[in-house]
């Protein structure tokens, strides 16, 4: 049998590491900017914040929880928007819902009840901005700023506007997943992941993303 032309072995192996040149490309450009926006904190005026949930334990926000509901009540205290929307379902067994548990934490600092809403629907961020962007927009509201964790600000945006909201991070800067670098490279890592996964599929990345913590 008569050896392979040199040129078709040469076109192969080009090939391959084109490939793997470009998916080095794609994941690295991607990790950047979950990392270049993670870094941003816009606190132009908006018609409501948004509050993406995590874990509540009887109705008591987790430490996740809790970080990203400071911010919300700092960012309505300086008049950055009028309203706070609570996102986030219950867990199998959960009597509160994550919506419900920051809603109370809220008002029970101080925001006016009447200017907290909860939306309970959801058990990851894409289920979660769905409801609330349905939610929003029917009360002719169009934008929002996103409070969630800095990793997790690309990809909730993302989701928001895909949902129809003229929408904008400001995350927090405290609680447990911005505590050590290491914690940060894990949390980069998995959100360029589910990202990635995200706007291949339109699809929520369970078991790849970090929606076991992210409302």
């Amino acid at each position: 049998m008569p050896p392979h032309p040199r040129p078709l072995r040469r076109f192969l192996r080009r090939l391959l590491v084109g490939i793997v040149l470009m998916g080095v490309l794609v994941v690295g450009g991607t990790a950047f900017r979950v990392w270049q926006v993670a870094r941003v904190d816009d606190r132009d005026h908006a018609d409501v914040v948004v509050v993406l949930g995590a874990a509540q334990y009887a109705g008591k926000p987790s430490k996740v929880l809790e970080a990203r509901l400071r911010q919300a009540k700092a960012l309505y205290d300086q008049h950055v928007a009028d309203y706070v929307v609570t996102g986030g379902g219950r867990r199998a067994g959960d009597k509160y819902t994550e919506a419900e548990a920051g809603r109370k934490w809220l008002i029970d600092r101080g925001v006016p009840a009447d200017r907290v809403i909860g939306v309970g629907e959801g058990n990851d961020t894409l289920g979660t901005l769905k409801a609330v962007a349905t939610e929003v927009k029917d009360r002719g509201w169009e934008t929002a700023v996103i409070v969630s964790d800095p990793w997790h600000s690309l990809r909730a945006r993302t989701m928001a506007k895909d949902a129809g909201l003229d929408a904008w991070t400001s995350p927090t800067h405290t609680g447990p997943i911005v505590q050590t670098r290491e914690t940060q490279a894990k949390y980069i890592l998995r959100e360029t992941a589910a990202l990635l996964y995200y706007r291949s599929t339109n699809a929520s990345a369970d078991g790849i993303a970090i929606d076991e913590e992210v409302g």
